[in-house]
């Protein structure tokens, strides 16, 4: 990376020099070399549209494409989404103005960080030079002159820096981008740009816009580590594999696959991980966690040997740490990270995830687990593929309204394993991973931060990175969260497909509330009723009409027997698309299994009312099971 300085130098503005750099940043892994910043996304206010809008027209759309946000924080979703296909080789920038502009970045920020997922944010920011103090949208703080409402994205970033004299964007922006391309520490990377700054001139070195190539290397595990972890799994009887969102990062599907088919040692899958392999694969067992599978599930109760690929354990994974319940259980944790890889007080293996499993595979050759457990596993997945059946099946009567399960279940039977289902909150992300049965690559779930409103906007950025058909899967109360990139959608003619499922209501909140006492209460969208409780007639509101009005072709599904036809038109149309679904209420209609692992949600120590009552026995018996690893 070390470059001679030449003394030629070129006069640009601070924003016109941070784009032109970013037109040369560049990723490769395995020899294949990928534009780190593929685009930008914006919306132009006071605080940047003399700067970085100045520069992307000057610049040009083929230098740096811009994309035409509604909603700062859905562009940033959308750069998460395109990150998360591109695995994490590639993603977006996103600018904004001062004020309202900056803070609606913060949620899409921890997103990204939480997930471990890149995304560069160039936020304006006030004057540095201080000439009108406070500008318009300022924050004062009594007790500090220097903070902005940027500051706010300190702890939600990986890597934060402000720009208050031009010469310092330099070293600032070869640190964002060293940050962005390392795969244990990237996250949201933040430069905020105090306005003025944005649009000073200076003299550029040449030498910072050379084409500039960040090398993504694959760290081989320690050899001694290596057979200290074989030496362990094959002590062990039930190994079970749980494999995270690192395998799908380190492309490590293959090699996955091929460690698991050899040693018939079992896959279970997290929500991150889910997709890496065909769910027709004999090891794959299923989801893992509150939202696994049956089989995944009883496999980890009685798991002798754990080993974690690419995985951070969250408590979804370990059930709230009740899960893994084996006595004398071992974890061997392969992980880039080495803070993810000492978890649960496991044998790290520090590695990328494709080396590190063909490395274990090369220590386990010839070595199998016992056939009779290799039984067993098939036999569970055999009885949970069939309640999936179960689930899927289209109702008797075709003119009754379809299940959440039941669409999902219509969603398989047309799906060929090019399509790409977008998800991320309610009740979808626990169907999903107990019941979809996976292609390969068609999973994006994200779970990570579980923020509503990510679906459509991740959708767009799955479709700007090459993916289609692309499917974003909301409840109405998602949709409600953030509708306003279909506009966006429609005036790129990128042709996602959107299918709301109207459940009148927070469903899955609405269900935790029940299970924990709180009755339901604030979760449905029903009219108040004179007790103050939101138990009246449904809302009148019409979601179909309102992605009409956005521009979209909006197909209305009344009857399960009208949902086959509607979703085949939608993946075959060319512009974007809604189906709108009335799906039958849970208590009406049995729908998809409940969750197979427990769950710690503290329930009300002092409450008097009984389902609170009933709640906290409840809680108590499935917290008598925690534990804790050491």
């Amino acid at each position: 990376m070390n470059r001679r300085t030449t003394g030629r130098t070129r006069r640009l503005t601070v924003a016109q020099a941070l784009v032109e750099f970013l037109a040369h940043q560049y990723t490769e892994r395995d020899g294949e070399r990928r534009r780190l910043i593929a685009a930008c996304w914006g919306i132009f206010g006071h605080g940047n549209v003399a700067g970085i809008g100045q520069a992307l027209l000057e610049t040009g759309r083929d230098r740096m494409p811009f994309h035409q946000g509604r909603n700062e924080q859905a562009m940033v979703h959308a750069a998460v989404g395109h990150a998360r296909t591109a695995d994490r080789l590639s993603t977006h920038a996103v600018t904004t103005s001062i004020g309202p502009g900056a803070t609606n970045l913060v949620t899409g920020a921890a997103l990204a960080t939480v997930n471990h997922l890149p995304v560069l944010l160039l936020p304006g920011d006030t004057f540095a030079t201080r000439p009108a103090d406070p500008v318009l949208q300022q924050l004062e703080h009594p007790g500090a002159g220097d903070v902005s409402v940027n500051d706010c994205l300190r702890p939600v970033s990986r890597w934060f820096d402000r720009i208050t004299r031009p010469e310092a964007l330099v070293p600032a922006a070869l640190q964002a981008m060293r940050v962005l391309a390392d795969p244990v520490e990237t996250g949201a990377v933040t430069l905020a740009l105090p306005q003025d700054v944005q649009a000073e001139a200076y003299d550029w070195p040449e030498e910072f816009f050379a084409d500039r190539v960040w090398h993504v290397r694959r760290p081989a595990p320690d050899p001694a580590a290596v057979a200290e972890a074989a030496d362990v799994v094959r002590s062990a009887r039930r190994p079970l594999l749980v494999c995270g969102g690192g395998v799908r990062h380190s492309g490590a599907e293959a090699a996955l696959r091929s460690l698991s088919e050899t040693t018939g040692i079992p896959m279970a899958f997290t929500q991150s991980g889910k997709g890496a392999v065909h769910h027709a694969t004999p090891t794959d067992v299923g989801g893992i966690g509150h939202t696994g599978t049956a089989v995944a599930d009883a496999l980890a109760r009685t798991a002798d040997v754990v080993v974690g690929v690419g995985t951070r354990y969250t408590d979804f994974t370990t059930a709230s740490s009740t899960l893994f319940a084996a006595p004398g259980v071992r974890f061997v944790n392969l992980n880039l990270s080495s803070a993810d890889a000492h978890k649960l007080a496991g044998l790290a293996v520090t590695a990328d995830a494709r080396a590190g499993l063909e490395a274990l595979a090369g220590e386990l050759d010839g070595h199998r687990v016992p056939e009779e457990y290799v039984r067993e596993y098939a036999e569970g997945r055999a009885a949970w593929d069939r309640e999936v059946e179960r689930a899927f099946a289209p109702p008797p009567d075709p003119s009754a309204r379809p299940t959440q399960a039941q669409v999902l279940g219509a969603l398989d039977r047309l799906a060929d394993g090019t399509d790409v289902l977008v998800n991320a909150a309610g009740s979808l992300p626990g169907d999903l991973h107990r019941l979809w049965r996976s292609r390969g690559g068609d999973y994006h779930v994200e779970y990570g931060y579980s923020c509503m409103g990510y679906e459509i906007p991740a959708a767009i950025g799955v479709r700007l990175a090459g993916r289609g058909p692309v499917w974003a899967l909301v409840g109405d109360g998602t949709y409600l969260m953030m509708p306003t990139e279909l506009v966006t959608a429609v005036q790129e003619g990128l042709d996602i497909k959107v299918v709301i499922l109207q459940n009148h209501g927070y469903a899955s909140i609405g269900g935790l509330s029940r299970a924990v006492g709180a009755e339901g209460f604030g979760t449905a969208y029903r009219e108040l009723a004179p007790d103050g409780t939101y138990t009246g007639d449904p809302l009148p509101v019409d979601l179909a009409a309102n992605a009409a009005s956005l521009g979209l072709d909006v197909l209305r599904v009344r009857t399960a027997g009208e949902l086959p036809e509607a979703l085949a038109a939608a993946r075959a149309a060319t512009r974007p698309t809604c189906v709108h679904v009335e799906t039958a209420t849970p208590d009406s209609v049995p729908g998809a299994p409940p969750a197979q692992a427990w769950w710690d949600v503290p329930v009300a120590r002092t409450a008097t009312r009984p389902a609170a009552v009933r709640a906290l026995e409840e809680y108590e018996r499935g917290a008598a099971g925690r534990r804790r690893h050491l």
